[in-house]
């Protein structure tokens, strides 16, 4: 686990739209650098990054949850691959391993993990998705956390990503559920 630099974001929304929330909506997210091995060439096998997400998404968690401060209710993840790599190496990150220490941190996890994978330069910002933790139909906590580093990634390596929240967007009003549509 070659991690450069890792950040943490925190996003408390109080007012939108000029109207103060019932209640602050707060989102976090959890960055860190990471060399990519396989930047500049193609390699079949990328099982070794599975465990590389594992361990960094787990780091990760562990310091949102404690920023949040409170239990979460949606969640996503996202990854920014330099140039030198693949979106396909942000993915091996993201999906084989990471999605189960995700879902026992936030105490439930029956809904898929929403996530965003792209190559980019440095500095270039990514949306993370967010979805509730429980129902993939929810669609009040379908929202987004933009976040980036300004120096990663270098075309050598790859920004994986984190995000909770304690609520949906703010002011919600377009539906509860599926049975709406």
């Amino acid at each position: 686990m070659d991690v450069r630099r890792t950040l943490y974001v925190e996003d408390v929304a109080l007012v939108d739209a000029g109207v103060p929330l019932a209640r602050p909506v707060r989102r976090v997210a959890g960055l860190a650098v990471l060399a990519n091995p396989y930047a500049g060439r193609f390699v079949a096998d990328l099982s070794p990054l599975f465990d590389t997400g594992l361990e960094v998404g787990t780091l990760l968690m562990t310091r949102v949850l404690e920023l949040l401060g409170g239990p979460a209710v949606s969640y996503g993840k996202a990854a920014v691959v330099g140039t030198l790599g693949e979106t396909e190496h942000g993915g091996a990150l993201l999906h084989p391993k990471l999605g189960k220490p995700m879902r026992a941190a936030v105490g439930g996890g029956e809904a898929i993990i929403p996530s965003n994978v792209k190559v980019a330069a440095p500095g270039t910002p990514i949306d993370v998705p967010l979805g509730h933790k429980d129902n993939v139909w929810s669609f009040d906590h379908f929202d987004t956390m933009t976040v980036m580093v300004p120096d990663a990634p270098r075309p050598d390596e790859i920004v994986m990503v984190v995000a909770i929240a304690d609520g949906g967007r703010p002011h919600p009003r377009v539906g509860q559920s599926r049975a709406t549509i």
